[in-house]
């Protein structure tokens, strides 16, 4: 998947002030938080690691949906459309969901 460079800089200004690290990775780009995936983009949208326990939470926000990158479900991973990415109320959602998670895992 190409790299939506739009969408990465989105989340470039809304991580501003965190320790990210970016990575390519899937195709696209990811932002690492203490040495773990924290959410990333490709061509056409994003993808946020909100864990298994917040991901029913993060599926009531409107356009999140299940990853399936691989054919099937992938615990703990939602995927979004462009569409969420440039709603900053629901985009914040899901990142603040994703932070949340990733501040409560050991760093690597």
């Amino acid at each position: 998947m190409p790299i939506d460079e739009g969408a990465a800089q989105i989340l470039r200004d809304d991580l501003a002030g965190e320790a990210i690290v970016e990575k390519k990775m899937f195709g696209g780009i990811a932002f690492m938080f203490r040495g773990h995936m924290l959410c990333g983009v490709h061509k056409g949208g994003a993808m946020f690691r909100v864990g298994k326990d917040s991901q029913a939470a993060a599926l009531q926000i409107p356009g999140a949906r299940e990853m399936t990158f691989t054919g099937r479900p992938m615990g703990g991973m939602i995927e979004t459309d462009s569409e969420l990415l440039a709603d900053d109320a629901r985009r914040k959602s899901l990142l603040g969901i994703a932070l949340a998670f990733n501040r409560s895992q050991p760093p690597k």
